[in-house]
Formats: C-alpha cells, sequence, structure tokens
C-alpha cells in the first residue's frame, strides 16, 4: 500500500489522537490544548479533501485493518459518499470549533475538546465503516461524546433533556443489538458487502426474520434521524443545550440518513427476496409527517434555538421525501439537500447565540426588546439563515428543494411530495417572517437600549461563514449536483462495492 492508502485511516485516527493529547493539556496549558484541538480540526478537513480528491476517480477503495481480509477483518471503504460526508463534517467541525473559542463557549467546562473530537472520532468512523457491528461501535463512541457535550455548561434544563436523550438512545442502541444479533445468526456476517451476498440466498424459512432484521435496522436508524413519531427527543434536547454543540449536532440526525442510504440499496436492494426495499411502504408517510410537524414547530416556537431545533427536524423530513423513492435521481437530489440542510441548521443555531448574547436576559425568546449593540448585523444573518433553511433563491437550499421536486415529478405519487415540500416551505416562510419581526424590527416600548459587556464582532466570524457556504453551494450548484449524481450511481451499484470489499473472497 501507498501512503496515499493508508489516509482513509486519517479521519479516525487524527480525532483518536487529539482528544487525548487536548485532555492532558487542558489542565495546565489551556491554550496548547485548544492550539492542538483547531490543529485537529484544520488536518481532519485537509484529510477529508484530500479523500475526497482521490475519490473523485470513481473507485470504490477498501482498507483492511491489521491486513486482514474481508469478511474476517474491520474494514473501512471509501467511496464518493463517505468521501463527501467526511468534508461536510470536517468543515462543519472546524467552523464550530472556531466560534467555540471566539465566544470563549468551550471554556464552561475542561473537557469540551475533547469530547469534540471523540465526537468527530464516532462521526468520521461512521462514515467509512463497511461493517454493521463497527457502526454500531461509532454509533455509541459519538452517542457517549454528545452525552457530555450536551450537558456542557451545566444547568437544570439540559441535565433533564440529557436524561431523556440518554434514555432514548440506550433504547435505540438495544435495538440496534437485536437486529445486529437476527442478521449474523441468518447469514454468519456482518460485514456489509458479504451481508449484500448472504442475503440473496437465504431461504424462504428465513424470510421472516430477515424482514423482522431490516425493519429494526431501519427503525434504529429513523430514530437516530428523529422520524416522526421517534422524534419526540430532538427538539427538546437540542433546545436545552448549548446553541454552539447543537450546531455541531446539525449533522447527527443525517447520520441516521447516511445510514439509511448506505445499508438499503447495498444489503436490501432487488437481491433482497422478501425483504428487498423493506422500508417503502412506511417511508414516505413518515417524511411526510415529518416534514410537516418539523416546520410547523418553527411557526409554534417560542424561542429561536427552539425554532432552530425544529427546523432540523423539518429538514429531515424533506430530505427523507427525496430518499424515499429510492431512485438515483431521487438520491442525488436528497444528499445535495442533506449537504445544505446542515449548513443551514448549523447557521440557525450560530445566528441564535449571537443574537442571545447581546440582548442580556432576553436571551433568545422570540419577543420585541429594546434596541441592542449589533442588532442590524444579526438581523441581517437571521434573515440570511432562515432564507437558507426555508429553501428560497438566493441560496442553495433553492436550488435542492428544486432538484427534489424535478427528480420526483415522474414518480407515483409525486404530488403528496411537491405538495408537502411546497406547503412545509410557506409554513416555514411565516413561521421566521414572524420571528424575524419580533426580534429585529419591532422594540419595546418606552425601553433604554440594551446595555453590557462589549461582544467581539468577530462573534459573527462563524455564522457569516455558514451562511458563505451556502452561497458557495448555489453558485457551484451544477457541480455539486454533478458530483451527487454520481455519488448516488455508486450507491445504487452494490456489486461494485461487493466487488471491491470481497475481492477473491466472493468467488
Amino acid at each position: 500500500m501507498t501512503v496515499l492508502d493508508h489516509l482513509v485511516i486519517a479521519p479516525v485516527v487524527i480525532p483518536a489522537i487529539v482528544a487525548p493529547l487536548a485532555l492532558l493539556a487542558m489542565r495546565r496549558r489551556r491554550r496548547v490544548g485548544v492550539a492542538l484541538s483547531l490543529a485537529g480540526c484544520v488536518a481532519m478537513l485537509a484529510a477529508a479533501l484530500a479523500l475526497f480528491g482521490i475519490a473523485q476517480d470513481d473507485a470504490i477503495r477498501a482498507y483492511p485493518l491489521g491486513d486482514w481480509p474481508a469478511p474476517f477483518g474491520i474494514v473501512l471503504v471509501l467511496d464518493r459518499l463517505s468521501a463527501t460526508m467526511l468534508v461536510l463534517a470536517a468543515v462543519l467541525a472546524l467552523v464550530v470549533m472556531i466560534h467555540a473559542v471566539i465566544t470563549a463557549a468551550d471554556r464552561r467546562g475542561w473537557h469540551f475538546h475533547p469530547l469534540f473530537h471523540f465526537q468527530l472520532l464516532g462521526l468520521n468512523g461512521a462514515f467509512l465503516t463497511g461493517d454493521l457491528f463497527n457502526l454500531f461501535v461509532f454509533f455509541e463512541v459519538l452517542l457517549i461524546a454528545s452525552y457530555g457535550l450536551m450537558l456542557h455548561g451545566q444547568g437544570a434544563d439540559r441535565l433533564k433533556a440529557g436524561v431523556a436523550y440518554v434514555v432514548v438512545n440506550i433504547v435505540g442502541s438495544a435495538l440496534f443489538l437485536i437486529a445486529l444479533g437476527l442478521l449474523y445468526g441468518l447469514t454468519g456476517t456482518l460485514n456489509m458487502a458479504d451481508l449484500a451476498v448472504r442475503v440473496a440466498t437465504l431461504g424462504a424459512a428465513d424470510q421472516g426474520l430477515l424482514r423482522i432484521a431490516a425493519l429494526l435496522l431501519v427503525t434504529v436508524f429513523a430514530l437516530k434521524a428523529a422520524v416522526v413519531p421517534l422524534h419526540l427527543w430532538l427538539p427538546r434536547t437540542y433546545a436545552a443545550t448549548a446553541p454552539v454543540v447543537a450546531a455541531l449536532f446539525a449533522i447527527m440526525t443525517k447520520v441516521g440518513v447516511y445510514a439509511m442510504i448506505r445499508v438499503i440499496p447495498l444489503i436490501f436492494g432487488d437481491g433482497a427476496g422478501a425483504a428487498a426495499w423493506v422500508p417503502a411502504p412506511w417511508l414516505l408517510p413518515a417524511a411526510v409527517l415529518t416534514a410537516v410537524i418539523g416546520f410547523a414547530g418553527i411557526l409554534a416556537a417560542r424561542a429561536m434555538r427552539e425554532q432552530a431545533a425544529f427546523a432540523i427536524v423539518g429538514s429531515t423530513g424533506t430530505l427523507l421525501l427525496a430518499v424515499a423513492c429510492w431512485t438515483p435521481t431521487t438520491t442525488a437530489a436528497a444528499l445535495t439537500y442533506l449537504v445544505h440542510a446542515v449548513i443551514a441548521g448549523a447557521a440557525l443555531f450560530l445566528v441564535a447565540d449571537v443574537t442571545q448574547r447581546r440582548r442580556g436576559q432576553y436571551g433568545d425568546a422570540l419577543v420585541p426588546t429594546p434596541r441592542f449593540a449589533g442588532q442590524q448585523a444579526a438581523g441581517l444573518l437571521f434573515l440570511a439563515a432562515t432564507v437558507g433553511a426555508v429553501g428560497l433563491p438566493p441560496l442553495s437550499g433553492f436550488v435542492a428543494k428544486l432538484f427534489i421536486l424535478q427528480s420526483s415529478f415522474a414518480l407515483p405519487g409525486w404530488w403528496v411530495i411537491w405538495a408537502t415540500v411546497l406547503g412545509t416551505t410557506l409554513i416555514g416562510v411565516i413561521g421566521f417572517a414572524q420571528s424575524g419581526s419580533r426580534l429585529f424590527w419591532k422594540s419595546a416600548p418606552d425601553s433604554a437600549p440594551i446595555t453590557g459587556p462589549v461582544r467581539p464582532r468577530a462573534e459573527f466570524i462563524a455564522p457569516a461563514t455558514l451562511i458563505a457556504l451556502l452561497a458557495l453551494l448555489t453558485i457551484g450548484a451544477g457541480w455539486v449536483t454533478a458530483q451527487m449524481q454520481a455519488t448516488a450511481a455508486q450507491v445504487y451499484a452494490p456489486e461494485r462495492t461487493i466487488a471491491a470489499v470481497l475481492g477473491e473472497a466472493q468467488k
């Protein structure tokens, strides 16, 4: 193997090294710990971009750890989909880390930086792994880190939401293990490529258990993605945690959707017999309900962070409208929207953060207040972030939603998707317009301007950067959609993944 071949493991190794080093450095030399953390984020972005460039040759690469051949050893898989998700996670992590350092949000607890990198370790591992059991392991790593991050800064509300979050995810982990046990008992393997081969050969007597295992897996992924009716944990959790942490969490629900896109076409596609496309009958109705409830929550929310949390739910519903069609074109549209939704959701939380820091005791409550320093800048950022979140021009959400509508038009039931996308967009526009009017247009009568410590203008850098990225996605819409179409083509060619991972072992 060449050095470039070994680069596949870098997104897992970098945070695994940085996390303990930052932990050791933080107590005695805080600046050294922060510098290590920032350097780790930069290194991870560099590695992700390098891997994305490597993946442009359209080859699928398997990296067997310890040189143990699949399906006996642990294998990492680099393709267009995993490379795209690595870049998205790395960009988000760097921007959020910069914001945490600028606002001193990382100083509210000693373990923010180590937990942050352990979270990235779990995310990157989940994107790269080619084994269902290791997908479970990396899910647990990112969840354990998220428990600590969610409680960062302490507070009764965070503790209550944290307990519910932990309980829900313990249930999800138990269901995941049951599904893995069933699959291993039926096939004798948990390697995804090997499962795709063996599932296709199962007899009629095993089809019932196979369907149960498939439905359990999809249920776990739906729980991670906060799909209705498994969404109740998310609004309270994301609204209660620190905004800078919630901004990083914007990608976590999309990991559940990523897992569906990764697992279902490969293992439970056309060759899976009675379990083929097992979630098809209920995923579209669930997507419709998720989108409607999410955007309705924006209209009913009473605080900026609560609105942002419901926007995350709504974006997941919109994303699944395209995923549920299970065609290469709609999946390409879904991946385009996924990238946009993560960035837009994170931008909403960071805008909420800079706004509440300037409103003093009013926090992020959606009520008129006296004027405050930086109100115009915060208002412009809020306008841009909400335009992105609901999918209006000129930002990338409009392009992504248009791609979803175009790709689904020729399919049965297209009108359901169109009505949901257009209807929820209107609801989102009304909800955010009301909020913007209360926050930045109306002022509390007969009140002096809010005064307090002068906040640095540098706090606007991170949310402005995310909004600039949305603008770049719009400018490069042609290149982005072409990338996602090529990615979807790989997803729907499972034989290529099987050949890349198993090689001679499949013969």
